[in-house]
């Protein structure tokens, strides 16, 4: 019985759309995947946080989550951007097809793009906000 194949175009909507609690990363390499757990991990330290210091700003509490998710966007982009043929050597080595990436995949991208650059903006300007006034612009 031959491995499942593994489709890029999938993996890269995971990444994008579940990629703070590393779907992307479970799917293509397995439940005991090391770093998919660290991105699980992001949960019960946002929830630590909330538990530790309840009078926090509510971005401090969400910012484990928030830095997953960007980092789930970057995965997004390696997984899309990589080629064909270096994806399928990756994870479908045993599958015996061939990847074929088309136009949804690039729209994808874009996507991502969009969300991971408005994400690290804001959360750039969010943390030096707080760092530097105390929130006083929000």
């Amino acid at each position: 019985m031959s491995p499942s194949h593994k489709n890029k175009t999938f993996a890269s909507f995971l990444a994008l759309i579940l990629g703070a609690l590393g779907a992307h990363r479970f799917y293509l390499r397995g439940s005991l995947d090391k770093l998919g757990l660290l991105h699980v991990a992001s949960l019960p330290v946002a929830g630590l946080v909330i538990g530790l210091v309840p009078e926090a700003n509510w971005f401090f509490k969400i910012l484990p989550l928030v830095v997953s998710a960007i980092v789930g966007c970057i995965e997004a982009l390696v997984i899309g951007l990589m080629p064909d043929e270096k994806f399928d050597a990756a994870f479908n080595a045993g599958s015996g097809r061939k990847s074929e990436s088309n136009w949804p995949l690039a729209v994808l991208l874009v996507c991502t793009m969009l969300v991971a650059a408005t994400m690290g903006i804001s959360t750039l300007a969010r943390l030096f906000d707080l760092i530097s006034t105390g929130g006083a612009y929000g």
